[in-house]
C-alpha cells in the first residue's frame, strides 16, 4: 500500500472507550500540580489527551518508542512529530464516567519542504460522553526526513498581557509522558533523543506545552468559556532549559497565546471564547 496514495489510508477510524477514573486523574493532576476533579466535576482543559490510548506491547513499538508504523497510521520511515492542531468545546467531560473517542483519517498529504520529504497526516477526534459530542479535534502529525533539529524561530517572544514561566524538569516529561502511555523515546532516553535523532536535550512534548499554554488563559480568564483552541508548533523546547507560556486579548472573544524562550517562539496558539463581560 503506498503512502503517496491520500486514498489509501484516509477514512480510516477506530474507536476506544475509557473510563474518566478517579485514579488516573490523581495521577494527571499530580503531574500539573492541580486538584483533583471530583466525580461528576469538568475535565480541564485537554486533560483528554490522557486517555484513550491504546496499550500496545513493546513487542508492537517502533525503534522510537511509537507504535509501529503501518497499523492505524500510514507507514513512514521518517521521525514523527505532533505538530498542531484545532479543537472545538461543545460541552466538558465529566470525571468518573465512562467516554467514548472515534478517531478518523481525514487527510493524508505529501510534501517537500526545505528538510526534505515531508508526510502529512491530519487525523480528527471525537469525543462524546453519554451519547453527547463533548470535543471535537484535528490533531496534525508529520514526518520528516532525519535532519537536524530547529534550534530558534527567528521570532522573538511578545509582550503579553498575561505570562507564567515553566520549568520541564526530566521528572515532569517523564510523568506526561507517563501519564499519557507515551513512549516517544525523544522525551525520556537521553542517549538516544542526542545520538539518534540529534537534539541537544530531552524534548518537552507539544501537548504538554499547549495545555500550559491553555492552562495560563484561563488562570488569567477564569470566567471565560472555551469555543476553539489551534495551535502550530515552530520549533522544539529542550529541557530543562525554562520558557515561558504568555498571550493577549487582541479583540473581543480572541486570544492569541504564545510559548518560547530567549531563542524565540516554540509555539503559536489562538482562543475563541465568550467574551467576559465587562
Amino acid at each position: 500500500m503506498s503512502v503517496t496514495d491520500p486514498s489509501a489510508w484516509t477514512g480510516r477510524s477506530q474507536q476506544a472507550r475509557d473510563l474518566l477514573s478517579d485514579n488516573l486523574l490523581k495521577r494527571i493532576a499530580a503531574t500539573f500540580g492541580e486538584p483533583v476533579p471530583a466525580p461528576g466535576e469538568a475535565l480541564p482543559p485537554l486533560w483528554q489527551w490522557c486517555f484513550f490510548q491504546e496499550p500496545l506491547t513493546e513487542s508492537a513499538l517502533g525503534g522510537d518508542g511509537h507504535p509501529a508504523r503501518g497499523g492505524f497510521l500510514p507507514p513512514a520511515n521518517r521521525n514523527r512529530m505532533w505538530a498542531g492542531g484545532r479543537l472545538e468545546f461543545f460541552e466538558p467531560l465529566r470525571a468518573g464516567f465512562e467516554a467514548q473517542c472515534v478517531s478518523t483519517i481525514s487527510q493524508v498529504e505529501e510534501k517537500t519542504g526545505r528538510t526534505g520529504a515531508l508526510l502529512f497526516v491530519t487525523v480528527r477526534h471525537e469525543y462524546s460522553q453519554d451519547g453527547r459530542l463533548a470535543i471535537r479535534e484535528e490533531q496534525d502529525i508529520v514526518y520528516r526526513e532525519p535532519t537536524p533539529p530547529k534550534q530558534g524561530s527567528g521570532e522573538p517572544l511578545i509582550q503579553g498581557d498575561w505570562r507564567e514561566p515553566v520549568e520541564p524538569s526530566p521528572t515532569l516529561l517523564f510523568r506526561y509522558s507517563a501519564v499519557t502511555f507515551n513512549g516517544h523515546r525523544i522525551h525520556y532516553d537521553f542517549p538516544y533523543v542526542t545520538a539518534t535523532e540529534g537534539y541537544p536535550g530531552l524534548v518537552v512534548h507539544g501537548p504538554l506545552i499547549a495545555t500550559l499554554s491553555l492552562r495560563a488563559f484561563c488562570r488569567a480568564h477564569p470566567e471565560a468559556r472555551l469555543r476553539r483552541f489551534s495551535y502550530r508548533g515552530l520549533r522544539p523546547l529542550i529541557a530543562p532549559q525554562p520558557f515561558e507560556v504568555g498571550g493577549r486579548i487582541v479583540r473581543p472573544g480572541v486570544a492569541e497565546l504564545w510559548a518560547g524562550n530567549d531563542a524565540g517562539l516554540a509555539q503559536r496558539g489562538e482562543v475563541l471564547f465568550d467574551a467576559i463581560p465587562e
